[in-house]
């Protein structure tokens, strides 16, 4: 362990507007092999919460690096490897079909929301959602030159759409 190692917090922001943490302050973290951080927790409301629950965890004053190693940790804990690794000719592929998904392996979730999906703004009418969805349904069926798995994407992607549009909107 190097002298100058400084113990470290990595505070990252979840899907549902929580917060979760990860800490080391025995080494630092690595890359390859991924160091298992000293503590751990998830759900606090606020940045600074985050981490006053972190540095309680450490005894001592932490420094916030980035976010991408507490996802990480967030990643190993859900069975997945810790680093997204990027295959080459991806972004072609994207590239020469706008909004097509590719296929996913087991346990990888959707890149796109469903709007983006869809090629629509979220605040668009039932009307508005139907017609986009057909004219992405002649984009990306399988017997106009589309993949299956487009197309289910498309599908359920119109189908949460739908359910978001008619549920009645939050006062503000």
């Amino acid at each position: 362990m190097s002298e100058l190692f400084a113990a470290v917090c990595s505070i990252a922001p979840t899907r549902r507007r929580r917060f979760s943490w990860a800490a080391w302050w025995t080494g630092p973290p690595s890359r390859d092999p991924f160091r298992k951080p000293d503590a751990f927790h998830g759900g606090a409301r606020t940045r600074e919460e985050a981490l006053a629950a972190a540095e309680r965890a450490a005894g001592a004053h932490l420094v916030e690096i980035e976010p991408r190693w507490a996802r990480a940790w967030g990643r190993v804990l859900i069975g997945q490897a810790p680093w997204i690794e990027k295959k080459k000719g991806a972004s072609e592929e994207r590239s020469a079909a706008p909004g097509a998904s590719r296929a996913r392996t087991a346990g990888e979730l959707p890149r796109a929301s469903v709007w983006a999906i869809l090629g629509v703004e979220s605040h668009v009418t039932e009307v508005e959602l139907k017609r986009a969805f057909r004219k992405r349904a002649l984009e990306t069926h399988p017997d106009r030159g589309g993949t299956a798995e487009a197309f289910r994407d498309l599908q359920r992607a119109y189908e949460e759409a739908q359910r978001r549009v008619a549920r009645p909107r939050k006062r503000r």
